[in-house]
């Protein structure tokens, strides 16, 4: 949700909120909503980490029609401390990390189209909230988001939010958790869409590679494309413990001598779940 080359569009606040316009939802996008999640809550059970199972109960997600933000950020608010705003659509860095740092979550107000429902270049309200919002509701989860948005305005000091932004990409979009012998999905960009729902866990191409910072600080990614590779955590819990014990800054600089990883690469040190055919990239570029 962040672009530093932004300008804040009129009507919306110095921090870039806007009213979410509840009430002017058409039936019509009440009921993209309603296709979207039934049809996405019904085929992740059993394949997203139960976490995020778990916190659709806890906020009530499953009430039919586009969620009111002043609604669930009370369920929010109650579970975690956060809470849901509205923003125009993707904004700046400083803007982003403010308002994660301060437990504020921004989501776009505006839903796909029907003919839009497996992709959407730009995050709308049902990756923002079905996507990513779940998790928020899990205390050691919404740590970690907070600590990041943390951690951004320290990189944004530093001149190192690229390297940042791709252990957002890689954990908070695209991660995998290990859950007993089995991986799950908890990235948004994926328990939002259907097809990476599948790719991601199931299809032989993607490489699965276990969480390193460092490795992940240095990796490419794709930005409108499957992943060529995915990261699996160990925990939430270990996640939040490298945020939080990991020295950035001496990272960021040792990293800025390094070559970047390419997103299909697998390295002698890589620990590996799976080794992927790369079969879906490599088909891409041939047509």
């Amino acid at each position: 949700m962040a672009d530093a080359t932004l300008i804040r569009p009129e009507g919306a606040a110095e921090d870039w909120t806007i009213a979410q316009g509840w009430a002017s939802y058409t039936p019509e996008e009440h009921a993209t909503w309603d296709t979207l999640f039934a049809r996405q809550a019904g085929m992740l059970s059993g394949r997203v980490a139960p976490e995020f199972i778990d916190a659709l109960d806890v906020l009530r997600l499953s009430k039919p029609g586009i969620p009111d933000f002043e609604e669930l950020s009370e369920r929010l608010m109650k579970a975690t401390g956060w809470q849901v705003v509205a923003v125009p659509g993707l904004v700046p860095d400083e803007v982003f990390f403010d308002h994660l740092a301060n437990r504020r979550f921004v989501s776009g107000n505006f839903i796909r189209q029907p003919d839009q429902l497996d992709y959407l270049q730009e995050p709308d309200v049902f990756h923002d909230v079905f996507g990513h919002v779940p998790l928020l509701a899990n205390p050691v989860f919404a740590d970690y988001m907070q600590a990041y948005g943390q951690g951004g305005q320290r990189a944004a000091q530093l001149g190192a939010i690229e390297r940042l932004a791709r252990l957002y990409w890689y954990t908070v979009e695209f991660g995998l958790v290990r859950t007993g012998d089995d991986l799950r999905l908890f990235g948004a960009g994926i328990v939002s869409s259907r097809t990476e729902s599948i790719f991601a866990l199931d299809d032989p191409s993607p490489n699965r590679l276990a969480f390193d910072l460092r490795r992940v600080m240095r990796t490419e990614f794709k930005i409108d494309d499957f992943q060529q590779s995915y990261f699996v955590i160990e925990s939430f819990e270990d996640l939040l413990d490298q945020t939080l014990n990991t020295d950035f800054a001496p990272l960021y600089e040792a990293i800025a001598g390094e070559v970047d990883i390419a997103a299909d690469a697998i390295l002698p040190l890589d620990r590996i779940y799976h080794h992927g055919t790369q079969a879906y990239a490599h088909g891409r570029t041939q047509r």
